[in-house]
Parts: structure tokens; sequence; C-alpha cells
């Protein structure tokens, strides 16, 4: 086949929309969740197009229709195994079907990470989010909490802040390894709370979050029990790319994100191509890992053309 994509997030779609209008007949394996991380969001309000906002897996069935209209294939499954090594390259399944493609793009996003207590897995869509730019403006003049001590934290909070009228900050630390300026604009922001050396036990609430219990100064003579009242708790301690799978064909930083060639996405393998959040540790954003999608469908017509 020519063109073969990872991935059914916006990224993904959206190279199977310009790959299929090119005439690329695009075959799109769905990956473990179909519609990528966005689908574990409440509302869409910052995609271009929906002036009312959007539930996630509507606008991702509108997607997937679009993207289906001009003639893409769609394949349940989840990718084990991969060889870039010859062309085609070689993309094995779950159930050891063999795909072979002259162009493969990567679109398999990045998974927030998580502190692993039950509470959180129960109010995801219900007051649990990894992503303020996302869902903060649900909690206009509303209390939050943001966990996380580092760069990406501070961002978080102080951009609540913007929105909330109050934002706690729990960092199990007792300081915070965020860059000096970001550490000031936090600790000088009257609505912004930071409880030092505190880990999160719990969520409670019904049938949302309405507060948290935390433990403060744990293991320590000085351990106690503190609860908070939150409407909205917001994770910040980092996300994963998923991209291990290419990690013995593919360039990737320190933090496993694929490298691109400048603003392309062109990796170090020819004709392979990678979009979308995998790709991106900075704005992580439905809009831009929709570009990337195109972009990379872009390079990859051009990529069979000039061969």
């Amino acid at each position: 086949m020519d063109c073969l994509i990872i991935g059914s997030g916006p990224a993904g779609y959206t190279a199977a929309i310009y790959a299929a209008r090119a005439n690329l007949s695009p075959v799109l394996i769905d990956g473990p969740q179909v519609g990528g991380q966005l689908m574990i969001t409440t509302e869409v309000e910052n995609f271009p197009g929906y002036p009312d906002g959007v539930a996630p897996f509507q606008m991702m069935d509108d997607l997937r229709r679009q993207a289906e209209r001009f003639g893409t294939q769609f394949v349940e499954g989840v990718v084990t195994k991969v060889d870039f090594s010859t062309t085609p390259k070689k993309v094995w399944l779950e159930d050891g079907k063999e795909m072979d493609a002259e162009t493969v793009i990567i679109a398999t996003g990045a998974s927030a990470k998580f502190l692993g207590i039950p509470s959180e897995e129960e109010y995801k869509g219900r007051g649990v989010s990894a992503c303020a730019t996302c869902d903060g403006f649900f909690y206009r003049n509303k209390t939050v909490a943001v966990v996380g001590g580092g760069d990406t934290a501070c961002e978080e909070a102080s951009y609540l802040a913007g929105l909330c009228k109050k934002v706690y900050m729990i960092v199990r630390k007792p300081y915070l390894r965020a860059s000096e300026i970001m550490q000031q604009r936090v600790l000088t922001n009257p609505k912004i709370e930071v409880l030092f050396e505190h880990n999160t036990l719990c969520l409670t609430g019904e049938p949302k979050v309405k507060g948290a219990d935390l433990i403060y100064k744990k293991g320590t003579p000085e351990e106690e029990i503190r609860h908070i009242e939150i409407d909205g708790f917001f994770l910040a301690i980092g996300h994963k790319p998923n991209t291990d799978l290419f990690a013995d064909y593919l360039d990737r930083d320190d933090e496993g994100y694929i490298k691109v060639q400048g603003d392309s996405p062109r990796t170090n393998i020819a004709g392979v191509f990678a979009a979308g959040d995998c790709a991106d540790p900075h704005y992580r954003q439905a809009v831009v890992a929709a570009a990337s999608g195109c972009k990379a469908a872009i390079e990859a017509d051009r990529y069979l053309k000039a061969r």
C-alpha cells in the first residue's frame, strides 16, 4: 500500500483525509483508543468550526467519517512490532498480521501521567483532567487543584489562575522544580496557594469532584491528613509519548518524543513521518495535532511522487 497511518486521534484522522484526497488509498490502524487522548475530556470548545462546543466522541466521529468519505480504510488493532529498515516498511498487528507500506505516518500520541490512585480513574471526565488549556474554561470562578511542581505545573496553575477563583498547587517536595521565572509567577500570584510536602490520597464528592484528601509530610512524625474543597483536579506531572515501539529505528529526545526535521514531520527514516503529540512536547492541542497530520500526508505524497 502507499500510506499506512498508525493512530486515530486528530493527527491520524487529518492525515487520512489529506492522504485519501491525494489518492494514496490510506489504511489507518485505530490503536488501543479510537479517537485518541481527546476522548477522555468532557467537551471540546477550542477546536475551530464548533462555535457551541462539541462532545469529543462527536468531533472524532466527524473526522473519521470525513476520512472514510474519501476512501480511507480502517483496521481495528494495535501495532506490536515494526521494521523500518527496508522498503516497503513492515508493521505487525497483535494478531500477527503483517502490513507493508511505502510510507508510514505515526500518530500514536502521548499519554498523560497519572498518580495511580483509584479515585483518579473513577473521576475521569467528572473533575479530573490532564489539560488545563482544554478544560480550564469549565472551571471559571471555581476552585481547582494542580498536581506537580515543574514548569508544566506552574504554567497550568498560572493559566487556571486567570480563570478560577482559587488554585491549589499540590507539590510533594518542599520546593518547586520549575525554572526561577515560573516559580516567581506562581509564588507571587495571590490566587495560587502552594501546598508543599503534600501527596494526594483520594478524591471525594458526588457526582463530580468536590474535594481531595491530602497527606502532609508523609512518613514523618508531623504526618497529617488534610482536606481541601475543590471543583476540579488537574494533573501536570508530565506526559509519556507512545513511541517505545519505534525506539530501534527513530531518533527520539530524552523524554521519548520523536525527533522531526525542522518544522516538517520528516523523521530520520525516509518515508516515515510523525504527527501529533508523539512528536510535540510543547502544545498538545487537537488543532495543532490536526495541522501536523495535514503536513505529514502532504510530505508522504511528495515522497512517493519523488520516488
